[in-house]
């Protein structure tokens, strides 16, 4: 098992900034890599960004370029670094591993980030 809390979500306006973080407990060895998806409302969750363990990394094309996102081994901890947020941005973002079985996911409980026009 592993568990993932994440922190960092807030409400910023257009073209700002923000960081969000998740830090992961438990057996580390049942992941292959870490990373972000969303969530707006009526929507279907998507990919954000991964990173593997090896560091590649994966981004959905709506946020390449804007988004960038880091793992520190050491810590536990991945990052998602947003940039020109935009309020399509808007959602709940949940830090997700991506277990070696059946290519399934462990997930945190979500952080919100707002957007405003």
């Amino acid at each position: 098992q592993v568990q993932l809390v994440e922190s960092g979500g807030g409400l910023v306006q257009a073209g700002g900034f923000l960081r969000i973080s998740c830090v992961a407990s438990g057996n580390m060895f049942s992941i292959n890599a870490m990373g972000w998806f969303r969530q707006a409302p009526g929507k279907q969750r998507e990919l954000v960004a991964l990173v593997t363990n090896s560091g590649d990394t994966n981004y959905a094309d709506a946020v390449k370029g804007r988004f960038a996102i880091s793992r520190d081994h050491a810590k536990n901890t991945v990052f998602l670094q947003m940039v020109s947020l935009k309020p399509e941005d808007t959602a709940v973002y949940y830090c997700a591993g991506r277990r070696w079985v059946q290519d399934s996911y462990y997930w945190g409980q979500g952080t919100q980030v707002t957007v405003s026009s």
